[in-house]
């Protein structure tokens, strides 16, 4: 599970925080794959849930969210050298802004402030002198915006920025892919699917909102790329859940096929499609190798 590929990370490391990996790391990481283990397109993975197929050994598929511009630039390029292919899940209103998801910016704006305090909704005071603060100051935002979606949710950024006096995030800057882009990842053998349309916690969610943000952001799609969208991503907005039952059916019901978490684990045989686990990279190269041994290994994190 990856967000963002960079040759430079420390440019925009305050505000992406650990999303991020450099392109070094990330080209070292797809080479142990495609040298030691077996690199699964997304839709190869569809028969072996329904049990059609069996399961390759040491079979690894490697996924994107967010939608971020260095996918296109940098990471699919390293991946096209080793011969992978990945799965693209896009947030569907970032790529028509060109602005990143509500995360990126209202964490930037918390580090960016001059102000010395803040006061939440709840009327709770909280310093913002150090790093530190700041970033818990942001994380409180979390149980709000997690629950927004939508118009409701850009307003609330734009509150957020007014009283921290912080300027949007990089003006000027595309940090995100076009459609251009997205259309030049399916011509590479790449998959596209969704990641909602303004990345809320679908969890938290009235379920006509969350079908909403499930649909409106597939039809987009679709409408963009001139065929089926079948794949979704689940947003983990801090929130707990980020995904129930009740999501995983809407999703199927609106008409994806798979649909990931951001739970830890291996997808094994037969599992549900829409309750997909993922497993975490490293930020360093061998990292990834450990988690990946250590998850065929049958180990978990305690």
């Amino acid at each position: 599970m990856y967000h963002s590929v960079m040759e430079c990370p420390e440019q925009h490391r305050a505000s992406f925080g650990g999303i991020i990996h450099s392109s070094s790391v990330f080209a070292g990481q797809m080479e142990i794959i495609a040298r030691y283990y077996q690199p699964l397109a997304w839709d190869e993975l569809v028969p072996i849930l329904d049990g059609r197929r069996p399961v390759p050994k040491r079979a690894v598929v490697v996924t994107f969210d967010d939608g971020y511009s260095d996918n296109y630039e940098i990471a699919a390029r390293v991946l096209n050298r080793f011969g992978i292919q990945a799965a693209f899940y896009v947030v569907v209103n970032s790529v028509e802004s060109g602005q990143p998801p509500w995360p990126i910016r209202v964490r930037h704006a918390f580090l960016s402030t001059r102000r010395a305090t803040w006061t939440d909704l709840g009327g709770r005071n909280w310093p913002l002198a150090t790093e530190h603060q700041r970033l818990e100051a942001f994380r409180a935002t979390g149980a709000h915006f997690g629950r927004l979606a939508g118009e409701p949710q850009e307003q609330a950024v734009a509150a957020i920025e007014q009283q921290l006096g912080s300027a949007p995030y990089a003006p000027g800057q595309r940090l995100m892919m076009t459609w251009e882009q997205l259309l030049g990842l399916r011509k590479q053998g790449h998959v596209v699917g969704s990641h909602t349309l303004s990345h809320p916690n679908l969890a938290q969610l009235a379920e006509r909102e969350a079908e909403q943000e499930l649909t409106a952001s597939k039809r987009r799609l679709e409408e963009r790329l001139g065929e089926p969208v079948w794949h979704f991503s689940y947003p983990n907005p801090v929130l707990d859940p980020h995904w129930t039952e009740q999501t995983a059916s809407i999703s199927k019901r609106v008409g994806y096929r798979t649909a990931v978490t951001t739970q830890a684990g291996l997808v094994r045989r037969k599992q549900n499609p829409f309750e997909l686990p993922r497993i975490l990279p490293t930020k360093l190269v061998d990292g990834l190798r450990w988690n990946l041994e250590c998850a065929f290994a049958g180990y978990r994190e305690s």
